[in-house]
């Protein structure tokens, strides 16, 4: 049996060590108390600061940048990381807007992180919707990443991005054997779109993992912003009235602590 390290920074931003591999998700490293806009009149103060400072991180491999146009997913401190480490996998879009070492996928394009001394590791995008039907051209795009590398015994790490529940999710549950599950959730909503959801809540994210059955289902992106609907508390709740083949493999994993989790 092989395992990943896994550090939850804080937010959607995740620290894995596999086979000498650090890759980091979505990099938000500002402090605490600043308002930012997320475009169309929306916007959202961060409440909570990381676990650590990005100086801390360490040496970093590859980004893996669910999308950079807003700034719970990449904001100015995490921005300042990029060019330290060696890739950055992100849209198509965010790659143009980056440039310099960023690699931009469409949903289902795949991308080998390579070297001499270490197993290849395999990244897929997968889709995202980050709103409503038809909220692309507002909200920009955005996508997830399954993760597959040689020893792994139950499927792909994958980390879902920011999205709600739609047919493009449910397409990657059913194509894909998934292993760990980090799954974006939150129930985001904005005061000027009423009760429009932006990302998943428990509730979904339960339908979403009942059919795939992932061996291990991490939540991520639940805390530390004010647009977030569903605090931790009410996704406890939720998965715990969830069936037992998705309760019993939810972990939630202590912020700023590595954790081992077997692949």
């Amino acid at each position: 049996m092989t395992s990943v390290r896994i550090t939850h920074i804080g937010g959607p931003t995740v620290l894995i060590e596999v086979e000498g591999w650090r890759l980091l998700t979505d990099p938000t490293f500002d402090p605490p108390g600043r308002r930012y806009g997320f475009g169309w009149g929306t916007s959202s103060v961060k409440l909570a600061g990381p676990s650590m400072p990005a100086g801390d991180v360490g040496p970093i491999d590859a980004v893996l940048l669910t999308h950079d146009h807003h700034g719970d997913n990449l904001d100015e401190a995490g921005r300042a990381l990029l060019p330290k480490a060696g890739t950055v996998v992100t849209t198509v879009a965010g790659a143009a807007r980056l440039r310099d070492n960023a690699v931009g996928l469409e949903p289902w394009e795949s991308t080998q992180l390579s070297r001499s001394d270490r197993p290849t590791i395999v990244v897929t995008a997968t889709p995202c919707r980050h709103g409503p039907p038809l909220s692309r051209a507002i909200v920009g795009d955005a996508i997830g990443f399954a993760l597959g590398w040689p020893g792994q015994q139950h499927g792909v790490l994958w980390i879902s991005g920011d999205t709600v529940l739609y047919e493009g999710v449910r397409d990657v549950t059913a194509r894909l054997p998934i292993g760990t599950a980090l799954v974006h959730l939150g129930g985001v909503r904005f005061p000027v779109t009423g009760p429009v959801r932006y990302t998943m809540t428990a509730r979904d994210a339960v339908d979403l993992c009942l059919p795939a059955r992932p061996r291990t289902i991490i939540p991520v992106h639940y805390e530390g912003w004010r647009h977030f609907s569903q605090s931790r508390a009410a996704a406890e709740r939720e998965f715990a009235a969830a069936p037992d083949e998705v309760r019993r493999q939810v972990r939630w994993l202590p912020i700023g602590a590595p954790t081992d989790v077997e692949v």
